[in-house]
Formats: structure tokens, sequence, C-alpha cells
């Protein structure tokens, strides 16, 4: 049996460049996909977010218009209710990589309100590249690259094969216009070979044990991809 940790935003909300608070959190597809394909496969999963806040599931993405059926939409909440995890997260400074095997980011906007400047984030990050062990990171959440910075700007990351949440996505969901900065923009900037396929298809992108993938339709796969390395 493995140990997976999950990294999940704690924010509620995305501050938008006028100012208002848009309502967010972690996106259900990108928690329940790979919590089950993890579980089902007998492997361990524990949550830490910042401060150890209980996250919060962005309700947009439990929609029937998103998820594709109402059917799904109620399966997902039923796994979420049913997952203990999130409701005992562990304290994220308190966490060392040393204690799991899989670290996985799932996402949503609300890494882009914590987690992209998030310092024990970026810490734990750092260390799991270090590591060796698989990290895997999906949609939104390359956003939390950004706080691997060290004072001079220099990242580990600089140079990965990366994919994350398109600007053609953000624009599909319209909120592009409204973001104070993209996900696709910074993650490019930081810099890293970053690189996408259709807008809202599964796209994932391997670099030695760093796991990407574009949306929340990656989620799943990409969370197989890691069962093959386990």
């Amino acid at each position: 049996m493995a140990k997976v940790l999950f990294v999940v935003s704690g924010a509620q909300y995305w501050t938008l460049k006028d100012g208002r608070r848009h309502p967010t959190g972690y996106w259900a597809e990108e928690f329940v996909a790979p919590y089950s394909v993890f579980t089902e496969a007998g492997h361990q999963v524990t949550v830490a977010t910042p401060g150890g806040v209980i996250p919060t599931v962005d309700t947009m993405s439990l929609r029937p218009s998103m998820t594709g059926s109402e059917d799904i939409s109620l399966k997902q909440e039923a796994v979420i209710e049913k997952a203990e995890e999130l409701r005992h997260p562990l304290v994220l400074r308190d966490v060392s990589v040393d204690d799991y095997d899989v670290v996985y980011y799932p996402g949503g906007h609300g890494p882009m309100e914590d987690l992209a400047y998030d310092r024990h984030s970026g810490k734990l990050l750092n260390d799991a590249l270090a590591s060796g062990k698989p990290l895997a990171v999906v949609c939104h959440a390359p956003a939390a690259l950004l706080a691997t910075r060290d004072v001079n700007g220099n990242s580990p990351f600089v140079g990965y094969r990366t994919t994350g949440f398109t600007n053609d996505e953000e624009e599909g969901v319209h909120l592009r216009d409204k973001a104070r900065w993209l996900m696709e923009d910074e993650v490019r900037n930081l810099p890293t070979d970053y690189s996408r396929g259709p807008a809202f298809e599964p796209y994932l992108v391997s670099d030695r044990n760093l796991y990407t993938g574009q949306n929340p339709a990656s989620s799943g796969p990409l969370a197989k991809e890691i069962l093959k390395v386990l």
C-alpha cells in the first residue's frame, strides 16, 4: 500500500482584478477521480491544506453542466461526502515528503489564491521534486509552482515540461478577462516548457518524476499514470 498526499487549496474565493471575490475552492472531479483511483487500488490518501483548514469544493464544479449529467454530479458529491480525509486535513507546514510515496495537487481556482504564494507548499514541491517520488499537479494547481522560487527568482522546476489549464479554457469559463493573472502565462514565464492539447480534453505531460494534467478531464488519467509507477 502506498501513501498518497493530496495538497488541496484552502481558499474559498479567488480575487479578481477588479477586487471582487469569486467563489471557488478545489474542483470536484480533480479530487474525486484521483481519490477513487488511488483508494480503489488499495492506497491510502491523506489531505493537507494551508493552516489545516477544511477545504471547500467549488460548487460550480458540481453543476450538471460542468460534470456532464446530474447523475455524475450526484456520484461526485457522494464521494466527497464519504471522504473523511477532507474533514480532517493535516496542516501543510507540518507535512514531510519523507512520509509519502506520492504527492498530488488538484486544481480549481483556489491554488491561484493561496498555494501560488504559500512558502510551505513551495518547499514541499521542491522537496517532492528532489525526492524522485511521483509528483502530480493538475489544471490550475501548477500555479503552486510559482511559490517554489527562491529570493533570486530561481526555481528547480525551470525547464521542466508541463501543462495546465489554458488561457483558451479560461475564456471558455468566462473568466479570462476577469483574472488578475493567468495560470498558463505565469507557468510559461517561470519558465517551464509548457505545452497543451485540445481545450477541455485529457492531456498529460510527464518529465522525470513530474506529472502534469491540463484540465479536470486529465485528473483521472493522470492518477492512472501514477498507478503504473507505483
